[in-house]
């Protein structure tokens, strides 16, 4: 009995959370009253790793700008000024003066190879992944979230029942040590309802502090002041919905709604680019110019002025040998591209077997739940039978431990059905991007 609470209360202390933000003090309400959809959504908004993921977003978005821009013409200018300090040029039987002088160049250019589009398409696949990345992390968060509402629920319903067994204990350690003052029961029967009654105590204080720790959890999600008390407004009876979890079951799976499946399709298509890009980088560079320029002289001696005004200029670079470096790299991204395929592959298939095998676990967690909620009920019936008896004499005080055990096991085995049928909701309900 003793090891069944333990390792409920074990369960809830070591429920794999992940650490989702620091904590940063601000003004909070002291009392914060929390429906499971104002968890969910508080979370979301709060949360620091999902605006990490958003400033990734927006430095993807801002990277495949560059990229387009490189593809697109260019403007710079120039201005100088040169005072050659009263220097004139000795071309033998005559001197040119260089006076002074200010020069204004504007320069349009643009440049273009394969290379520059396929840079811009992994800037833009890169994007996609960003956005589909920060979509996953919310969905992360929200799951985080209604996976500790639910264990804080569990956790006081636990507590409440581990009150209802102390109180009733109590009272018939309270009845049994009369009748052994007075003579009608054995002392052994009253030492068994008190060491029951201190294991009962002690189960419940365990259970307290695993409250406490989730709700410690809820708060660092949230961002919320240590201080803040958390009220949950909606019991766990009103959110568990079983039609809910036979509708899921039957819901048809579209792997390319998968978040996992769709960054690894980003991914692949990031590799086949990279791919391109390579064998890009082989290939001729055409690149156009535009200058003019405007000289002005601080002077008007006879001078003579050799800077056009205007000029147009067009290059064409090919590059002939690398002593086969871009062939090894071509080579390099070609098995990497491969690779990615034969992931890709498998790791679709994995998909789908793991979509079977939710489906079948939350199929036994819902059977789990039903057959534990029924014992449950079956239980308490025995134990208020034995507890009637004995008040008025007819059992033992062993029959009412074991009865008592039987109860508070079947109490344990019921939230832990609990506990394990939300799990297994929230794992298919993330496969299927719900």
């Amino acid at each position: 009995m003793t090891k069944a609470i333990l390792s409920l209360a074990t369960l809830l202390l070591f429920f794999n959370f992940q650490t989702v933000s620091a904590y940063n003090p601000q003004d909070t309400e002291q009392v914060l009253y929390l429906s499971l959809s104002d968890a969910e959504q508080m979370a979301v908004e709060r949360n620091n790793s999902l605006k990490g993921a958003s400033y990734d977003v927006q430095a993807a978005q801002a990277n495949k700008w560059v990229a387009i821009s490189n593809m697109l013409p260019q403007l710079s200018a120039t201005a100088d000024y040169t005072d050659m300090l009263g220097y004139k040029m000795d071309l033998g039987q005559m001197k040119i003066s260089m006076p002074a002088n200010a020069t204004l160049g504007l320069t349009a250019s643009l440049a273009f190879n394969g290379a520059m589009v396929v840079n811009a398409k992994i800037s833009e696949i890169t994007a996609k992944m960003s956005d589909i990345n920060l979509q996953k992390t919310e969905l992360d968060i929200r799951s985080q979230a209604k996976q500790l509402y639910f264990s804080a629920l569990v956790s006081e319903q636990i507590i409440s029942l581990l009150g209802q067994n102390v109180e009733s204990m109590s009272s018939l350690e309270r009845m049994t040590a009369k009748s052994v003052e007075v003579g009608v029961s054995e002392q052994t029967a009253a030492d068994q309802l008190t060491v029951q009654l201190a294991t009962l105590k002690n189960s419940q204080a365990s259970a307290e502090r695993s409250l406490e720790m989730v709700y410690n959890t809820i708060k660092l999600l949230l961002d919320l002041d240590p201080s803040t008390q958390i009220v949950l407004t909606q019991p766990l009876s009103d959110i568990l919905d079983e039609a809910a979890y036979m509708a899921l079951m039957g819901e048809q799976f579209d792997i390319t709604d998968n978040y996992d499946y769709q960054l690894l399709l980003q991914n692949t298509e990031l590799s086949k680019q990279q791919l391109n890009a390579a064998k890009w980088a082989v290939s001729p560079t055409l690149s156009a110019r535009y200058q003019y320029n405007y000289k002005h002289y601080f002077s008007d001696e006879a001078r003579m002025n050799m800077t056009p005004p205007n000029m147009i200029g067009v290059t064409l670079s090919i590059p002939l040998f690398s002593s086969l470096g871009k062939l090894k790299t071509i080579q390099a991204a070609k098995y990497s591209y491969e690779k990615q395929l034969s992931t890709l592959n498998s790791t679709e298939k994995s998909i789908l077997i793991n979509y079977k095998q939710l489906c079948y676990n939350l199929t036994n967690a819902y059977e789990n739940y039903c057959v534990q909620k029924d014992n449950l009920e079956v239980t308490q019936k025995v134990f208020n039978n034995i507890k009637a008896k004995y008040e008025q004499g007819l059992s033992s005080a062993m029959e009412m431990t074991t009865t008592s055990n039987s109860v508070i096991s079947a109490q344990s085995c019921y939230m832990q059905s609990v506990l394990t049928l939300v799990e297994a909701q929230i794992n298919l309900e993330k496969l299927l991007n719900k």
